[in-house]
C-alpha cells in the first residue's frame, strides 16, 4: 500500500477553463474528496467526468472531518482537500486538517492554481511588492472598528473579501476611517462572464455602490499615503542639535538629510533664532 497523503487544490474562482492539468490528474487519482461544498465539487467532478466519493469538509464540521481526514491518510489513502472556489485554508477551512496529518508524520503537498486575491491585485493596477489579506470584515463591533483603523493606516495595498449584501457597509466605513480620497478597485465576478472591475476614489465608490450587488466581491484599498515629516518637526530636531553645542550649517544639513526636508529652510529658522536671541 502506497503512503498515504493530504493534497490541496485550488479550484477556479469562476472559469472552467482555469483547471489545470495537475488538478484534473490529482482529482482523478483521489481516494476521497474532501469538499466546502459537495454540490459545487460534483458540478467540477462531472466537468471533468470524474467520479470519485466525496464528503463535506467546511466550518460547522471541520473538528470532526479532520480526525476522518488523519484516518483516510493512515490507511494509506491519497486524500484531496478543495474549497468552492480558489485555495484551501484562504478565509475557507482545511487550515486544521493540514496541521493534524503534518502532526501525524504524513506528508501534505499543495496543487497551485486560481486565486482571488492575487487575480485582484493585478488587476487593481495598485502594485503589490507588498500587500495584505484580511479576508471578510468582522460584521461588526470593536473587531470591525479596530480592523479598519488599521487599514486606514496601511502602506500597502489591501485585499478585502466582500459578501454582495454587506458592499455598502464596508465601503462607507472604510472611507469614514481611510477619508474620501483614498483609491479603491471593487471587482466583480472575478474570470467570470460578467467580469466587473471599478476603480476610483473610495468617496466614489460609496455612491458608485449604494444597492446590493449580485455574485462574489473582492477589494483592493490602495496604499495609504502617510504625511512625510513636516519642516516644524526638522527644525525642532535642529534645535536640539545646536543647544548640544552643534554648529548651526552643521545642524541644518544632517538634519535636512535625515528628515528629507528642505536644509535652506532649517538653516534660516535656526539663523532667526539667533537673530531674535
Amino acid at each position: 500500500m502506497s503512503e498515504g497523503r493530504l493534497v490541496v487544490c485550488a479550484t477556479p474562482i469562476g472559469n472552467l477553463g482555469d483547471i489545470s492539468e495537475r488538478l484534473r490528474n490529482t482529482l482523478a487519482s483521489a481516494d476521497i474528496v474532501y469538499a466546502e461544498d459537495t454540490r459545487r465539487t460534483a458540478k467540477l467532478l462531472r466537468h471533468l467526468v470524474i467520479n470519485v466519493p466525496m464528503a463535506s469538509l467546511f466550518v460547522g464540521n471541520e473538528a470532526s472531518r479532520t480526525d476522518q481526514v488523519v484516518e483516510a491518510v493512515t490507511r494509506g489513502e491519497k486524500v484531496v482537500l478543495v474549497s468552492d472556489a480558489g485555495m484551501p485554508t484562504i478565509s475557507d477551512p482545511g487550515a486544521a486538517a493540514v496541521r493534524a496529518v503534518r502532526d501525524a508524520g504524513f506528508p501534505v503537498s499543495v496543487v497551485p492554481g486560481p486565486s482571488a486575491v492575487t487575480t485582484a491585485l493585478a488587476l487593481s493596477g495598485f502594485g503589490a511588492d507588498r500587500f495584505s489579506f484580511e479576508g471578510f470584515l468582522p460584521r461588526k463591533g470593536r473587531a470591525r472598528a479596530e480592523r479598519i483603523e488599521a487599514i486606514s493606516h496601511d502602506e500597502r495595498a489591501v485585499v478585502v473579501f466582500a459578501s454582495p449584501n454587506r458592499l455598502a457597509d464596508d465601503l462607507r466605513d472604510l472611507e469614514a476611517a481611510c477619508g474620501g480620497d483614498r483609491n479603491v478597485a471593487v471587482m466583480r465576478e472575478l474570470t467570470k462572464l460578467h467580469e466587473e472591475c471599478w476603480v476610483g476614489q473610495l468617496g466614489t465608490a460609496v455612491q458608485w455602490w449604494r444597492d446590493e450587488v449580485r455574485g462574489e466581491v473582492t477589494l483592493v484599498i490602495g496604499p495609504a499615503e502617510l504625511p512625510g515629516p513636516s519642516i516644524e518637526e526638522a527644525v525642532a530636531k535642529a534645535r536640539e542639535m545646536v543647544a548640544r553645542g552643534g554648529s548651526v550649517r552643521v545642524s541644518a544639513r544632517t538634519v535636512a538629510e535625515e528628515m528629507g526636508v528642505s536644509r535652506r529652510e532649517v538653516y534660516e529658522a535656526l539663523i532667526d533664532d539667533q537673530a531674535s536671541s
